[in-house]
């Protein structure tokens, strides 16, 4: 789509000015049912758009990304635009200056449409924990977008925006895409900058795009890739050509692994029979199918679920109503009605934080307290080596790997919310991808009662172009998901 309507800004069939106001006429008109925006930023984007009409009345080149409307999880800093993380303890921050994949997409002259809803701080699977809103899935209102970049995904599958950026952590870029129907990555950890980005678990966060092709997210990821002096994690290392160079469709030879450990008798016939339909479709194509073994594969949940709210509750710690945002120290939500510095900590953040962030901040500092820190965080971090090395021993039998996505479809509001570990499944294949750093892709395979099921590729590290390739060969030879499919 990126590409069409590049073609039609140079060939004046269309005006950037025209192409902003359509989408934002679709926001006005969709988002109040769907809810996936927490603010439009109108003049913004019409103003970027006229400076791309500018350009093409210069004759002058323009990226392929120029004048192309996209929006962005609002935990991405935007200058002088409100960015809450979808947390009440930020409500009033306004951001003081732009996240490095901002500066990136506006040196290109993308046009930001606004900021999207999410699970608070980037903590949930389903976009329900937003202190502001709940997002619905555009293709069933009565069930969720996943999450946590919720509003990001259903942005895209609601035709609100060509793109979308969102964070992913333990799923949250993939999980979504899967329940939406449409294509999202979590890049090589270090491939993008974190810079500006709310941070949630620092070595597990990654921001990534969402799109409605896989061509699309290649687009978008050429964009915000690189170094970054103000990230000390990103690699040094640029790349050759443009992601979007690589989609020859050609996947002959390419290794497919598949881990015995996640096509256990437990997967849903559905969810199964979607991924077998789509490794013959590989297959087919001229790829190698290979099972593997990846045997510390059941420790991955239980490791993340400790080593995430442990740097939830160290990141977290920040946010105390003194620096910035929310700040109670007196009146009624005040629970003594004092102004020391301790109460002041402690109404701002029972005040400020939801359910969902609590539970994790309190995980977290139980993980990390004296007596405890040894034989929580520390063996979990030496298993976390251990997920690693299965992969290291498994890239050097395949290419990439392949599972679900996701365990099932997208699952109705209210399902699962009282049941935290049962949320905590939907990361089931998707949180090994975190912490081994690896890129992993998550696109549409199949359906389950008319609803999108997404299917997983993880490739070796800084080797997003495989990853690509593979999931751009299936979709052009499949076609990706449609109501009607």
């Amino acid at each position: 789509m990126i590409r069409e309507l590049h073609l039609k800004l140079k060939n004046g069939e269309i005006s950037a000015v025209e192409l902003a106001e359509q989408y934002l006429e679709v926001i006005a008109k969709k988002d109040p049912e769907i809810g996936a925006f927490l603010t439009v930023m109108r003049e913004d984007a019409l103003r970027e758009a006229r400076f791309v009409d500018e350009r093409l009345k210069r004759g002058e080149e323009i990226d392929l990304l120029s004048g192309i409307p996209g929006a962005l999880k609002d935990n991405m800093r935007v200058k002088g635009v409100r960015t809450t993380a979808a947390s009440k303890i930020l409500d009033t921050y306004i951001a003081p200056s732009n996240a490095t994949v901002v500066d990136r997409l506006l040196e290109k002259n993308a046009v930001i449409l606004g900021k999207t809803n999410m699970d608070e701080f980037a903590m949930g699977g389903s976009t329900e924990s937003s202190a502001y809103q709940k997002t619905k899935n555009p293709l069933d209102l009565e069930r969720v977008p996943g999450g946590s970049s919720g509003g990001s995904a259903a942005a895209v599958a609601a035709d609100m925006a060509v793109w979308s950026l969102g964070s992913d952590t333990g799923g949250s870029v993939r999980q979504p895409a899967s329940f939406c129907g449409i294509v999202g990555l979590k890049p090589t950890y270090g491939r993008v900058s974190r810079s500006g980005l709310i941070a949630m678990a620092s070595s597990l966060d990654q921001i990534g795009p969402h799109a409605k092709t896989v061509e699309d997210v290649a687009i978008v990821l050429s964009r915000i890739s690189g170094h970054d002096p103000k990230d000390a994690t990103t690699a040094p290392a640029g790349i050759g050509k443009l992601f979007e160079d690589y989609l020859s469709g050609d996947i002959r030879g390419v290794k497919i692994g598949v881990p015995k450990e996640y096509f256990s008798d437990d997967l849903d016939p559905d969810v199964r029979k979607a991924t077998d339909a789509a490794l013959e479709r590989f297959k087919s194509l001229g790829a190698i199918i290979q099972e593997i073994s990846l045997p510390h594969s059941h420790f991955a949940l239980p490791v993340y679920y400790i080593l995430m709210p442990c740097e939830v509750s160290s990141n977290l710690a920040r946010f105390d109503g003194i620096k910035y945002g929310l700040r109670v120290n007196d009146g009624e939500d005040s629970l003594k009605n004092t102004n020391t510095l301790l109460e002041t900590y402690l109404d701002t953040r029972r005040v400020g934080f939801g359910k969902e962030v609590k539970r994790r901040i309190m995980l977290g500092t139980y993980a990390l307290s004296a007596g405890y820190y040894d034989a929580y965080y520390v063996k979990a971090q030496k298993v976390r080596a251990l997920i690693r090395k299965d992969f290291e021993e498994a890239f050097n039998e395949v290419d990439l790997i392949f599972s679900p996505t996701a365990p099932e479809a997208a699952f109705r509001f209210g399902e699962k919310t009282e049941d935290p570990l049962k949320m905590y499944l939907s990361d089931v294949y998707t949180v090994t991808a975190n912490l081994t750093g690896v890129p992993a892709i998550s696109f549409p395979i199949g359906t389950k009662e008319g609803l999108p099921l997404g299917g997983q590729l993880m490739g070796k590290w800084f080797d997003e172009e495989t990853v690509l390739r593979a999931a751009d060969a299936f979709e052009k030879n499949v076609g990706g998901f449609s109501k009607k499919s």
